[in-house]
């Protein structure tokens, strides 16, 4: 089952040869045409938009009788994003356990601890920046990366900032507070600098968002 909205944003027909490499594993063009209903030239440009996108990989077989190899395809690790994972609730149910069998705190505690190894991570890649604005935009990024929807900005009277209007632990810091405090000394510490959060409420001029302003970047 893919993740909800994935298939109204998507044309049918690469959702249905994927559904069929899911359940079936590797196939040729022929086979996959027969599974569609489709012809052998539609199923090939299918697979073929697929693979240029990284959702397939491609592989040839030598033909039991005289002819061609014959071309294989099966989905490729970048398809697994397309099936539902464990998730939010998961997370949210295990720091709950967690709470139960250690007690109050420990769930804030092994928050604290994953922004720690998310530092650590991070920091490396940022020690290559030559200047704050070029770190701050790695730094939007790798956020990004993780599962952040954002982007840099820039403007005479705020200064730059980075404006997320996604965030994968949202449900997180709505039961866990604390959190989103541990998250911004992370990133003061990552930019060396100080950096100021402002939740901007949604409404008929846009939608709602976090602003992330880096103090020494021209922001009040």
């Amino acid at each position: 089952m893919f993740l909800p909205g994935y298939k109204d944003l998507v044309k049918p027909r690469w959702i249905a040869a994927i559904e069929v490499f899911k359940l079936s594993g590797q196939m040729p063009v022929t086979e996959l045409a027969g599974h569609l209903g489709v012809s052998y030239m539609a199923a090939k440009q299918y697979c073929e938009d697929l693979r240029k996108r990284g959702y397939l990989e491609r592989s040839r077989a030598p033909r039991r009788e005289v002819g061609r190899p014959e071309v294989f395809y099966r989905l490729a690790p970048k398809a697994d994003q397309l099936f539902p994972q464990a998730g939010v609730g998961f997370s949210l149910e295990l720091l709950e356990h967690l709470q139960t069998l250690f007690g109050e705190s420990a769930p804030e505690r092994l928050i604290y601890q994953y922004f720690q190894h998310q530092q650590e991570r991070w920091q490396p890649r940022l020690t290559k920046a030559r200047s704050l604005v070029e770190k701050a935009t790695l730094l939007a990024g790798l956020r990004e990366q993780a599962g952040c929807f954002g982007r840099c900005k820039f403007d005479a009277t705020k200064g730059f900032r980075i404006e997320e209007y996604h965030h994968p632990l949202a449900a997180v810091f709505a039961k866990y507070p604390r959190a989103v405090g541990m998250e911004l000394r992370m990133l003061e510490a990552l930019l060396g600098t100080r950096v100021t959060r402002r939740e901007i409420a949604g409404g008929p001029h846009g939608p709602s968002r976090v602003d992330y302003e880096v103090a020494t970047l021209g922001t009040p």
